[in-house]
């Protein structure tokens, strides 16, 4: 009975992870097209949105850069959170230099609203166009064309939403290569149901959107108690497949920097986990699938290396092992491959082994994230 068990766990692993793999991150990996454009150049005004609370550091890099983006018509919206730092000073100062550089301080967080709701509500609310490009103050663009880029769908296709990637500066060790490949795959998520009209999710490091859509859906309506889901409850809510478009391209991307310490790195993490559990019941399912069918595989996988190793059932080990082996190289294959797509670049290294750890990592940190009650932004 138990080998029965550990055959029909480790069959129903191999089908639902070949579904997700091929079929579904393979939108993303195989993509062969670029994101369809209008004959239309609308170079209507963009205001690109960043919400700070003691980014005096980033923002000193990040505004310079941001003034030398490619586009005709565009200005800059600092929420300046709460801040203690000289990020106040630092924002007179840079307006003097550079005139489509503006600002708005808030001073407290009314108690019923998180702290960056409230923050990206009220930059959209004073905002001078119609057409918003969000990211974070220590993100910075790839290249001179991302307001170009990723504002296109919305600009000129009439789309609600522009979905981009955001991805983390590669620095040695261990821990910044979970972070591409945890990164990487959470991007296969939401880019591969996204260019499936499917779309659930977003990251508001680089995310574009109408004012007016904002405004009048009253964005936040239910979420505001929510730590976090600013951006992804936000296009859950309110994204489908006519009204959401993703922009698959490395010119349209955007860098951070990346969490230097495991600490640092699971308080980020544990919020972020923390806001799936709001997303609508299909949606779910999405992520939860392939986790599923994940930890299927591999249990069962290693169960029956175990039992047939014991019972010197070398025939059959060798067929277990060899499916083993060949997902691990179509997983790595795919994931270069969509590397390569978003963003331009090398892929982390040792997939093959980060995938067995992510079978603990997503089940013990999902589990906390899902229960944790101190989340917070800053």
């Amino acid at each position: 009975m138990s080998l029965f068990l550990f055959w029909l766990f480790f069959g129903i692993g191999i089908l639902i992870q070949a579904i997700y793999l091929l079929v579904i991150f393979g939108k993303t990996a195989f993509y062969s097209g670029n994101t369809p454009q209008s004959t239309s150049r609308n170079e209507e005004g963009v205001t690109v949105v960043i919400c700070a609370h003691n980014e005096f550091g980033n923002l000193k890099t990040l505004i310079p850069k941001l003034f030398e983006q490619d586009y005709p018509i565009f200005d800059v919206m600092i929420v300046n959170d709460r801040s203690s730092d000289r990020t106040k000073r630092l924002l007179e100062k840079m307006m003097e230099s550079f005139p489509k550089l503006r600002s708005v301080t808030i001073k407290y967080t009314p108690p019923h609203c998180t702290a960056k709701k409230y923050a990206l509500t009220l930059g959209i609310k004073v905002a001078k166009h119609d057409v918003m490009l969000l990211t974070d103050a220590d993100c910075l663009p790839e290249t001179n064309q991302w307001i170009r880029k990723m504002t296109a769908p919305v600009r000129n296709q009439g789309k609600t939403f522009a979905v981009g990637f955001s991805g983390y500066e590669h620095k040695p060790g261990f821990l910044n290569n979970w972070i591409q490949f945890e990164t990487l795959l959470t991007a296969l998520y939401y880019i591969s149901f996204g260019l499936w009209k499917k779309p659930f999710m977003g990251i508001g490091r680089n995310l574009c959107y109408r004012k007016d859509f904002f405004m009048n859906a009253k964005a936040f309506k239910g979420l505001w108690h929510i730590e976090g889901g600013d951006d992804d409850l936000f296009l859950n809510q309110y994204a489908s497949g006519q009204n959401t478009a993703i922009v698959l391209d490395p010119e349209a991307t955007t860098i951070s920097k990346p969490k230097e310490t495991r600490k640092e790195y699971l308080i980020q993490k544990k919020r972020h986990l923390h806001v799936g559990k709001y997303y609508r019941g299909s949606d779910k399912r999405k992520i939860g699938l392939y986790s599923f069918s994940h930890a299927l595989f591999w249990i069962g996988g290693i169960a029956l290396l175990i039992y047939l190793g014991l019972a010197q059932s070398w025939e059959q080990f060798s067929i277990v092992f060899g499916i083993i082996l060949l997902r691990s190289i179509l997983l790595t294959v795919i994931f270069k491959a969509a590397e390569k797509k978003i963003q331009g670049t090398k892929p982390p290294k040792n997939i093959w082994m980060l995938d067995f750890l992510y079978l603990g990592y997503f089940w013990i940190l999902g589990t906390i994230s899902h229960q944790a009650k101190d989340i917070q932004w800053k």
